[in-house]
């Protein structure tokens, strides 16, 4: 079969000095562009009752911005840190020079997630007290923080007490802990990595694994052993791109069937008959027995149409070749910009959506601000984007590509160098 228009150009092999040494190479400017994306409709999502949730991804697949965010965050990951493991860099540095910048990561994002709690129940708080929304301290998970104080001060700051709409970035910082794993057994082969996070998600869906939460029963809403398929799936893809590979090449009949999966799961949530004998099907299959997470559509572990679904759209984006053309064009710097500033942006992002739900709770008529909300915190974050990268003086290039040095050779003894942002 002649192989299609939409097929991706390649993007720039590593040259063999980059691929021994680890060396950064330039960015590809759809990882800042579709972060940037995600993170502008996590943020949409995050602001219930708006006009513009309507057309984020969530209603057109099974997937929403949390899976895409888990798939680029993997991706970012394996390009900014797996340089550091690659055999060259090990034997010169050692294998802790490699870790510590994730473990350090990890820590950033555990003292986020402290900060942007703290936050949350402030703002929240402040509705109740000056605005006149007494109940916007039973949201979100905060009736144990007022009811169970001292139970929930014990959660809060171990993680097995997270709050509705800040619960996204604990098992990011879980795996990025138990990334360097993953990277050491991908550089000796991607697809056994993958096999091996597949086979972890399906028994923890199976056995109903999860990581517990307190004072609440239960576990984690982003169950990390269950993510982690999301996860590693882009670490395997930034791994392998960082050595001038593809981690799952372009073939016809896969990059079209795909293409056949999305537009069939589009009927399937837009025909109803259709949603109806689809979902009726699913249902006589767990009730015949078949595991409950392949069969259902829930998010805490991951199930499997709403897996397929981010697999799908993740490959058909990475081989279209319309897409690198799209995310090089100028009108795309903005979303590119809030994604080289993901922790940054996101941060911000939270704190701003959680105060738009007190406003629109407190307002009679919140429809103005429905409309206007949205559009402006998109704008803030935008500029917190720019001034915190012209703050930084981190120069940009054409296409998104931010100009960074190179690692140092590892026949030298390197001083500490920065790390690319992999939120």
């Amino acid at each position: 079969m002649p192989q299609p228009e939409a097929k991706l150009v390649p993007f720039p092999k590593a040259s063999a000095s980059q691929i021994v040494s680890g060396a950064r190479r330039p960015r590809d400017p759809r990882l800042d562009v579709f972060r940037g994306l995600a993170l502008v409709m996590i943020f949409i999502n995050h602001v219930p009752g708006n006009p513009f949730e309507d057309y984020t991804n969530r209603n057109f697949g099974f997937s929403d911005a949390a899976e895409a965010f888990f798939v680029l965050s993997g991706m970012a990951a394996g390009l900014a840190y797996s340089g550091r493991f690659m055999a060259a860099q090990r034997e010169a540095n050692g294998l802790w020079a490699a870790v510590r910048p994730m473990w350090a990561r990890a820590w950033t994002l555990y003292m986020t997630q402290i900060l942007l709690t703290a936050w949350a129940i402030a703002i929240f708080s402040a509705g109740a007290l000056w605005f006149g929304v007494p109940e916007m301290v039973t949201k979100i998970n905060l009736t144990r923080v007022f009811g169970q104080t001292a139970e929930a001060l014990v959660g809060l700051p171990t993680l097995g007490h997270q709050l509705g709409y800040v619960n996204i970035l604990p098992a990011y910082s879980v795996l990025l802990i138990t990334a360097p794993i993953a990277i050491l057994v991908g550089l000796r082969s991607p697809a056994l990595m993958m096999a091996l996070s597949v086979g972890f998600w399906f028994l923890t869906g199976l056995y109903r694994w999860n990581l517990p939460a307190f004072p609440n029963p239960g576990g984690w809403f982003f169950n990390p052993l269950a993510w982690q398929v999301l996860f590693v799936a882009g670490l395997m893809t930034g791994l392998s791109k960082r050595q001038g590979k593809q981690f799952i090449p372009y073939k016809p009949i896969l990059f079209w069937g795909c293409i056949a999966f999305l537009f069939f799961v589009l009927a399937w949530m837009k025909i109803p008959p259709l949603g109806t004998a689809m979902n009726k099907m699913m249902l006589t299959m767990g009730r015949a027995g078949a595991p409950f997470h392949l069969v259902a559509h829930d998010k805490t572990f991951v199930s499997l149409p709403r897996m397929l679904h981010i697999m799908a759209l993740a490959y058909v984006l990475s081989h279209a070749k319309i897409v690198l053309t799209l995310c090089a064009q100028n009108w795309t710097k903005p979303l590119a910009l809030m994604g080289r500033q993901g922790l940054l942006v996101f941060s911000s992002g939270t704190l701003m959506s959680l105060s738009a739900q007190v406003l629109m709770a407190a307002m009679d008529k919140p429809d103005w601000l429905a409309w206007s909300l949205p559009p402006l915190g998109i704008a803030l974050m935008i500029l917190i984007a720019w001034v915190s990268e012209a703050i930084s003086g981190r120069p940009t290039k054409p296409g998104g590509v931010v100009s960074a040095p190179q690692e140092p050779s590892p026949k030298v003894e390197p001083p500490a160098t920065k790390t690319t942002s992999a939120t």
